[in-house]
């Protein structure tokens, strides 16, 4: 047997919820982790007492006491690991892994029992069900009546509220009452405030971000009390997952940032971190409200009495010795300005982004902690809405999305060779990386094979063209001109000036702009027609509507057969899932079956080729196909005549659409001869069309009879 025993999928009830992680028995301790928030609870080897193989709701568990009163229940164990659990205690705890049976008759009549910090109700000695007290958060009693209520966990759909225990009067020993005594015990475990006693410090007027407003901070041995002049907060520092101190990027102000699980309440608000903001130069002397003897036996030297020095360096000091957790603070990551955090947006909200050692944290608004062990992948995304910037997108292994908007494009480099560095799994890594990364090409399969990082080099390429300075600025200034309408009136109406001054004088510039303007219309010209050579194609498409129709597919009988069965085996099924639900059962047919339509196929495809010979032989197909396709023709070539025709009048005439101040300050009768010139030229358009029609030959002239 080896040195450790190490399981996955094991499930630690907290407050009605069940949160798995990975269990480790080794020689020195038992640890467990939880996925969820990655907190670590170690039991030494020494301090086991007791151990229990017990049959619950998701397999088999283990219920742990130690002598220090403290008892760990872990479910989801399998029938086949009680024998090798059981070598390995006796073997390296001396303890025996006994088998305790639950009750399981369901009555409501037992004896309770207090054992350390659970309430065990027990139906002839055997263990109906367990409550945590430290799951209680108020207790009431009344006639022969001990109520319990719980706090409540947002994870779960269904909490329980409340329990209520009928305790009968004793008739042994009338000078305690049955139900004080119940109570007693059950607040003497349970996790209800109260503020008794003095404060070991306080520090007035902190600038909290979350929640906001300036409060007052008292501490407690066992709790954290939140003075503000709307409400006020009790955190037990049980609840406290980590402490982080996070530089400003400004250098001049520090993030003190404390991760609460279960998190404070405010009506349907849920604040899971609490930050402060300090100043560096504001200063602060304390004194603990203890004597330098208790000082030194319960902080063994991690306080004094007497302290002095920044206010962030006090909080935070004192915050570690009280709540007995390291404080994390960032790591050798340096951003592209030097500061250890990188300036970005989360749901439309600028704040900084905190690359740590073992994870991510962004403050503040709203605050995120993302470890590297709970990230599927991450990846780098263009900016939508300027180049300067990219995103920076994480997946957690829940199938979460955290998108980092608004970073800066110069803190690329830095922030790719970070999450390389942590062997995070990059969605959008290029070939020529994976290449070089010998043993990581497994891990990113998922991304492209045959394409090289192209955004990596469109950012070294756009590097390159902002250290040319006033060259990449230009360049701007001449694509962004296109597209201002300001600009394009003013050309405009120079050419149109040009234009209307060509018909009197001659100059060199002004018919290099008229050549131009030819050139680009006559490639508008053969564009038009490239158009127009593909539509005969559409000649295909006509069909005859007294020829005999086409045969149908061995699937379109099978289907039109089919139908009302896959209706009727499927209520309320519409339309387009019956053409895919009758595609997978076509699929699924065999040969055999498939034989049968496709012999009705083939029959159905003899008749129609023999109704389509009779039509032929009867002279049905010949005349409407040559009249259509004359017709279409006769339509095209007025088409192409008048389209030529419109092209040399603006070619002769330039820009009929403008006028100049002369042509609008002339009289009535220059307006009324230019109307009668317009007249004039539709009848000349009118006669002509006329003889195009006598020209055409006889079939076409039937055809327009």
């Amino acid at each position: 047997m080896g040195d450790t025993l190490e399981f996955n999928e094991i499930y630690q009830e907290v407050k009605g919820s069940w949160n798995d992680g990975r269990l480790r028995f080794s020689k020195q301790n038992v640890v467990y982790k939880s996925s969820k928030t990655g907190k670590v609870d170690s039991i030494p080897a020494s301090e086991l007492n007791l151990a229990q193989w017990r049959r619950v709701c998701l397999g088999h568990g283990i219920k742990l006491g130690t002598s220090t009163g403290h008892v760990y229940k872990y479910d989801g164990f399998r029938d086949t690991d009680f024998e090798k659990i059981s070598e390995f205690f006796k073997a390296n705890y001396k303890v025996e892994l006994t088998e305790k049976d639950m009750c399981v008759k369901g009555w409501n009549w037992g004896t309770a029992k207090f054992s350390g910090p659970l309430l065990s109700f027990e139906v002839n000695d055997n263990t109906a069900f367990e409550v945590p007290l430290s799951n209680v958060s108020q207790c009431a009693t009344g006639k022969n009546e001990v109520t319990l209520e719980f706090h409540q966990n947002d994870d779960t759909e269904v909490s329980l509220m409340e329990v209520r225990f009928y305790v009968p009067p004793s008739q042994s020993d009338e000078r305690q009452d049955p139900v004080e005594a119940f109570a007693q015990n059950v607040l003497s475990k349970a996790d209800v405030i109260q503020a008794t006693g003095d404060a070991v410090c306080i520090f007035k007027e902190l600038q909290c971000l979350t929640p906001r407003g300036r409060y007052d901070i008292r501490i407690y041995p066992t709790f954290l009390h939140l003075h503000g002049k709307t409400f006020d907060y009790k955190i037990p520092y049980t609840t406290v997952l980590r402490l982080f101190l996070l530089p400003h990027k400004d250098q001049r102000q520090m993030f003190f940032v404390i991760s609460l699980d279960p998190p404070i309440k405010q009506g349907q608000t849920r604040y899971h971190f609490l930050i402060l903001l300090f100043s560096k130069e504001e200063d602060i002397s304390l004194t603990l409200n203890m004597s330098e003897e208790d000082v030194e036996r319960r902080f063994e030297g991690k306080l004094s009495k007497f302290m002095s020095g920044s206010l962030y360096e006090m909080v935070s000091r004192v915050m570690k010795a009280l709540v007995n957790r390291k404080i994390t603070v960032p790591g050798n990551f340096q951003g592209h300005s030097g500061a250890q955090c990188i300036t970005c947006s989360y749901k439309a909200s600028s704040g900084l982004l905190y690359p740590l050692e073992r994870g991510f944290i962004y403050v503040h608004k709203p605050p995120v902690h993302l470890r590297f062990e709970e990230i599927s992948c991450v990846n780098f995304a263009r900016g939508t809405t300027t180049t300067r910037s990219f995103d920076f997108e994480i997946e957690t292994k829940q199938g979460n999305q955290y998108t980092f908007s608004s970073i800066e494009r110069e803190e690329y480099g830095k922030l790719f060779d970070f999450v390389n560095a942590k062997k995070l799994n990059i969605k959008n890594r290029g070939f020529k990386e994976k290449k070089g990364m010998k043993g990581n090409i497994d891990e990113y399969s998922d991304s492209d094979d045959d394409q090289h990082d192209a955004y990596l080099e469109r950012m070294k390429a756009e590097g390159k063209i902002r250290e040319e300075g006033n060259d990449s600025d230009e360049s701007d200034g001449e694509s962004d001109e296109s597209f201002n309408p300001g600009e394009e009136d003013e050309e405009i109406a120079e050419e149109y000036d040009s234009n209307a001054s060509a018909s009197d004088s001659s100059e060199g510039g002004e018919e290099s702009e008229d050549e131009s303007a030819k050139k680009k219309k006559a490639k508008k010209a053969k564009v038009v027609k490239e158009k127009k050579e593909r539509k005969p194609r559409k000649e295909k498409k006509q069909k005859d509507a007294g020829g005999p129709k086409r045969p149908m597919s061995a699937y379109m009988l099978w289907l039109n057969s089919s139908r009302e069965r896959i209706k009727s085996e499927n209520p309320g099924i519409s339309v387009t899932e019956i053409s895919k639900k009758a595609g997978e059962m076509w699929r699924q047919l065999s040969k055999d079956e498939k034989q049968e339509w496709e012999a009705k196929a083939g029959e159905a495809k003899k008749q129609y080729d023999k109704a389509k010979k009779e039509y032929k032989e009867s002279g049905g197909a010949t005349s409407s196909p040559r009249k259509e396709s004359k017709k279409s023709g006769a339509k095209k070539d007025d088409k192409k005549r008048k389209s030529a025709g419109a092209d040399k009048d603006r070619e002769r005439g330039g820009n009929d659409s403008f006028k100049s101040r002369e042509f609008i300050e002339t009289s009535e009768e220059s307006s009324s001869d230019s109307d009668h010139k317009s007249k004039s030229k539709r009848k000349k358009e009118s006669d002509d069309e006329e003889e195009e029609a006598v020209s055409t030959p006889a079939s076409s002239e039937e055809e327009s009879d």
